[in-house]
C-alpha cells in the first residue's frame, strides 16, 4: 500500500527526519503501552498547521512540566487525510486516567493556564474530538512503542455488527501468518470504549524510518508466503464477513507538540529533547 507524503505541515518535520544522522543502537528498544489510550484528535483550519499549531501547542507541555503533573502524551501530525494532529495519552486504567484529568483542574495556576491556551488553540482549529480505548493484548503482536520510531501507522476497522468472533479469528489467523513468516513484526490492538461511533478498533505500528514503510512490500509476500493459498482464502473469507470498513492512515511523530514521560526521553534523547544551538 502507498502512502501520500504531501501533508504541507509535516514537510519540514520529514525532512529534518530524513536528514538527520543514521539512528544509534538504542538501550531500551520497545517500550510498553499502557492499558487505556485516550486519542485527541484536532482538525486545523486551511493554513493554520504546521508552525501555527506547533508554537501554540508547545505551551501545554511547558505548563504541565512547571505544575509537575504527569499526564504524558506524544503527538502525530498527519501525513495522509485531512491535516489534522493526534495526541495519545495512555494510562493504566480509567481510575488512573480520571486522576490525571481531576490534577489538572484543581490546579487553579494550571487550570488558567490551559484555558487561556485552548483559546489560542481555538483559534487554529475547525474541529476537535476525543475517544478511549482499551488495548487487547489477545489480538495484538508483540505491542509497544519502537524507541527510534518516527512515524505511526494508524489502521481503523469498523466491524459489522454480530461478527465480533470473526474479527477475532481474522486476527489471531493474521498474527500466525505475521509469527510464521514476518519476524520483528508488531502492531498493538485497541478495542473502542467510547467516543466513536461503534464497532471500531484500532491498530496502531510505530515506525524508524521511511525505508521500513518501503521494505512493507516485501514483508506483504513474506506473509502470503507464510499463510498460503489457503490461509489467505481463509482470511479473505473473514474479512469479507466481518469487515464494515477499513482505513489506513500515516503520521509523522512531531516531538515539539509533544509531552513523554521520562523512559521515552531517556531512551531517545536527542529526538524528543534535542540540545540548543
Amino acid at each position: 500500500m502507498k502512502f501520500p507524503f504531501h501533508r504541507r505541515a509535516a514537510l519540514p518535520l520529514l525532512l529534518s527526519l530524513s536528514f538527520s544522522a543514521p539512528f544509534t543502537l538504542f538501550a531500551q528498544e520497545v517500550l510498553p503501552t499502557q492499558k487505556i489510550l485516550v486519542i485527541s484528535r484536532e482538525f486545523t483550519k486551511p493554513g493554520k498547521d504546521g508552525a501555527p499549531h506547533q508554537m501554540v501547542e508547545g505551551a501545554y507541555p511547558r505548563a504541565l512540566a512547571a505544575s509537575k503533573i504527569p499526564n504524558y502524551y506524544y503527538a502525530l501530525v498527519s501525513l495522509s487525510g485531512p491535516p489534522r494532529a493526534l495526541f495519545f495519552h495512555s494510562y493504566s486504567s480509567f481510575a488512573d486516567m480520571t486522576a490525571a484529568h481531576r490534577s489538572e483542574i484543581t490546579d487553579s495556576a494550571l487550570s488558567a493556564t490551559l484555558d487561556r491556551t485552548d483559546a489560542a488553540d481555538g483559534d487554529l482549529l475547525s474541529s476537535k474530538d476525543y475517544s478511549v480505548w482499551t488495548k487487547r493484548d489477545d489480538l495484538s503482536l508483540d505491542p509497544g512503542f519502537r524507541v527510534g520510531a518516527r512515524y505511526q501507522e494508524v489502521l481503523q476497522f469498523v466491524i459489522r455488527p454480530g461478527h465480533y468472533k470473526e474479527w477475532e479469528e481474522l486476527v489471531k489467523l493474521v498474527i500466525d501468518g505475521y509469527k510464521k513468516g514476518v519476524p520483528g513484526a508488531h502492531f498493538g490492538t485497541y478495542e473502542e470504549a467510547y467516543g466513536s461511533p461503534g464497532g471500531a478498533f484500532l491498530v496502531l505500528i510505530t515506525v524508524k524510518s521511511a525505508a521500513d514503510l518501503d521494505a512493507e512490500e516485501g514483508q506483504g509476500k513474506q506473509f502470503e508466503e507464510a499463510l498460503g493459498a489457503e490461509g489467505m482464502k481463509k482470511m479473505a473469507e473473514l474479512e469479507s464477513a466481518c469487515v464494515e470498513s477499513r482505513q489506513t492512515n500515516l503520521f509523522v511523530i512531531d516531538p515539539k507538540m509533544s509531552y513523554p514521560p521520562e523512559a521515552m526521553v531517556k531512551a531517545d534523547p536527542d529526538f524528543w529533547k534535542p540540545a540548543s544551538k
